[in-house]
């Protein structure tokens, strides 16, 4: 079994090194552009159409993360299997990102913070959860992790998706037919979809004004989610209350970008929940070897949705 590693944005060595341990049956090495064997299966992520070319009797192909838009727009043989992660470690980071946006913004510790450096010393009068609920749009594997987790903090929560799902503790919503009942019953939108053709510009000026009134936005899917300018736009007019922003259109984000000193704008290097290496060659792993088996695995992407 041979396999081929293809990852632009990390150093090599680590991984070529934990998936040798986790697979010392299979030989693994990194990709040279045409100077590679054809390999059984790959590990990547960002590759080249280059590297797709050259592996044309690939039995599938492992994402290093959840998000596999990059990899749909590149020319893969319907007879190779795209698999993606389905945790590997993201979910509880995700979950801890979104909560202390949630709270930073409930709390308004963003203006405790601004006050306390100019050295003012006041309180704020107490806010109440039950008028601050929070829907997750994308009820995935992380989205699913992120609801419970604002549950447990006792915020009303909603929750979007494109079929039908059940989260405990979370009031569910599905299909396009009752997206505009769930932004209406959200103040604080959170972001978890993948990005497909049909959810890129979700984001926009119609759908965030259906938010209740002092909305706010928290974007930890993908930049492309987003039309920059509605948001920019309604801000601006006082709609929404603010932003945290995580993923953005152009990474990393342009120093000339309008988002760098909007006063209610927070943003982060698209940091929210980075891939675990060792929990992520684990799941790799297992999934290899269960396909060897003849077994199915889960995280397989249906490229008709797009996830």
């Amino acid at each position: 079994m041979y396999i081929s590693f293809c990852c632009t944005h990390t150093k090599a060595e680590p991984w070529l090194a934990g998936l040798r341990a986790a697979l010392p049956q299979a030989q693994i090495e990194e990709w040279q552009p045409g100077q590679g064997r054809a390999a059984d299966y790959a590990v990547v992520w960002s590759p080249p159409q280059q590297f797709i070319d050259e592996q044309p009797g690939l039995k599938a192909l492992f994402n290093t993360g959840a998000g596999v838009d990059a990899l749909l727009k590149l020319r893969i043989p319907a007879s190779t299997r795209i698999v993606r992660l389905d945790d590997a470690g993201m979910a509880v980071q995700m979950a801890e990102f979104v909560c202390h946006a949630v709270i930073r913004h409930f709390r308004e510790l963003d203006v405790y913070d601004a006050e306390t450096r100019q050295g003012q010393w006041s309180f704020r009068k107490p806010r109440l959860r039950n008028e601050f609920p929070v829907g997750v749009l994308g009820l995935g594997v992380l989205g699913a992790r992120v609801a419970r987790a604002l549950a447990a903090f006792e915020f009303p929560v909603n929750g979007w998706s494109r079929s039908a799902r059940q989260v405990e503790g979370v009031r569910c919503f599905s299909g396009a037919g009752q997206l505009g009942d769930f932004l209406a019953a959200s103040r604080l939108l959170v972001c978890l979809l993948p990005l497909t053709h049909e959810t890129e510009g979700i984001l926009n000026r119609a759908n965030l004004s259906r938010l209740m009134p002092g909305g706010y936005l928290i974007n930890v899917a993908r930049g492309a989610h987003l039309v920059e300018e509605d948001l920019l736009a309604l801000l601006d007019e006082g709609r929404l209350a603010g932003a945290t922003l995580d993923v953005f259109r152009t990474e990393p984000l342009p120093r000339e970008h309008a988002f760098w000193k909007h006063p209610k704008i927070a943003l982060t290097p698209h940091t929210s929940a980075r891939t675990l290496r060792d929990e992520t060659i684990a799941q790799i792993a297992g999934k290899i070897a269960a396909l060897e088996r003849g077994e199915p695995v889960a995280g397989v992407v249906d490229r008709n949705k797009g996830y």
